[in-house]
């Protein structure tokens, strides 16, 4: 399967298990605590194989970058957390660091 595919894969998984966490309520909660578990697991085993033919200072970086971004607009969007004009600005500049770690990497 194609390594790009998998790291969106990857970020996606880390990304359910982020907010699976939250949900957790500490892990008070059942479902929520497995999930947490069942995502990381997935998303590090998609990641171990996109390491097979990408550089890891990239997939790290894309990985981890899109993941905050993400993360950070499912907190605004879904748990109601403030959207200040620094935070917004802030997922920006992550996305745009992203973006430029891929072209400044790209042959």
């Amino acid at each position: 399967m194609n390594s790009i595919l998998y790291l969106i894969l990857a970020i996606l998984a880390e990304v359910c298990g982020t907010t699976s966490l939250k949900l957790s309520q500490g892990f008070t909660r059942l479902i929520p605590s497995i999930l947490v578990a069942v995502f990381y697991l997935a998303s590090f085993y998609l990641m171990s194989q996109v390491l097979k033919k990408l550089d890891v200072g990239m997939v790290y970086a894309i990985w981890s970058g899109m993941g905050t971004a993400l993360i950070a607009i499912i907190g605004i969007l879904f748990f109601k957390e403030p959207l200040t004009i620094l935070k917004a600005s802030s997922i920006i500049l992550i996305i745009l660091g992203v973006v430029g770690l891929n072209l400044g990497g790209a042959h």
